[in-house]
């Protein structure tokens, strides 16, 4: 071990003995970012840079057990994604598709997909949910994976679920609209039943959601971190946890 690495494990341990583990976040969003962009610094290819983006994934999971976060939802690939050109949307799909089949093998997470089914090929519809099925008894850390995900495309679609469930008990368009509230809405999203993210963490240095969980992160409290996703450390992590237990939550007031 270099100096570097013994400076850098012992500021670790430093910063996690301090965190108030009573404040530590209970759903955390990743956006994670920056793939291609550490890829071209290190002399790389995209899809070289995507595979040590899925790679870091159980790192991070690994933190967030040790921490206490009981959610976390990883975006993994976007509907704007879909439309990339063939040549990198395809390496993409089979990096994404082996991130999750490794994810349900590991035998600590329950996985449960978010997003639209209908975007994505058939055999990564068939990946994703022999994932949630195998991992559907774990007790550790409920792993959202947001594949095919768009945060308009959720809304929409739970519009639409709302409108085709009430339709099938006969409801009447008067008696929908005077029983349409926040909660109604909730109750047909991809992530119906679990806490919104009380903190959604991106990488790379982009300052914005681009769409991440439009709806659920009303009142949550961003991070935005300069490293690229593949770089991310511990310490990058327990920063994000200690800057969230520094805030005064005020949910919009």
């Amino acid at each position: 071990m270099n100096l570097r690495d013994l400076v850098y494990r012992l500021y670790a341990r430093r910063v996690e003995g301090r965190l108030d583990h009573t404040q530590v976040p209970k759903h955390i969003g990743v956006i994670l970012d920056g793939n291609r962009r550490w890829a071209r610094a290190a002399g790389g290819t995209a899809e070289q840079g995507h595979k040590a983006g899925a790679n870091k994934i159980q790192e991070l999971l690994g933190w967030c057990s040790e921490t206490n976060v009981e959610v976390v939802t990883l975006w993994l690939l976007s509907t704007d994604n879909l439309d990339r050109p063939e040549n990198e949307l395809t390496p993409l799909v089979a990096i994404v598709e082996n991130a999750v089949r490794h994810l349900a093998a590991d035998g600590r997470w329950r996985v449960h997909h978010v997003g639209t089914l209908d975007l994505l090929p058939a055999h990564t519809q068939t990946v994703l949910k022999e994932a949630e099925q195998a991992t559907i008894g774990n007790e550790g850390i409920l792993v959202n994976v947001a594949v095919g995900y768009g945060g308009r495309q959720e809304i929409a679609d739970a519009v639409s679920s709302l409108l085709m469930d009430h339709a099938s008990k006969g409801t009447s368009f008067e008696e929908l609209a005077e029983i349409v509230d926040v909660d109604l809405i909730s109750s047909h999203l991809y992530t119906r039943g679990q806490p919104d993210p009380d903190l959604v963490i991106r990488t790379s240095g982009e300052q914005r959601l681009s769409g991440f969980m439009l709806w659920q992160s009303a009142h949550s409290e961003y991070y935005f971190c300069e490293v690229f996703w593949p770089a991310f450390r511990k310490v990058d992590f327990l920063r994000a946890l200690r800057d969230y237990a520094a805030r005064h939550r005020r949910y919009g007031t």
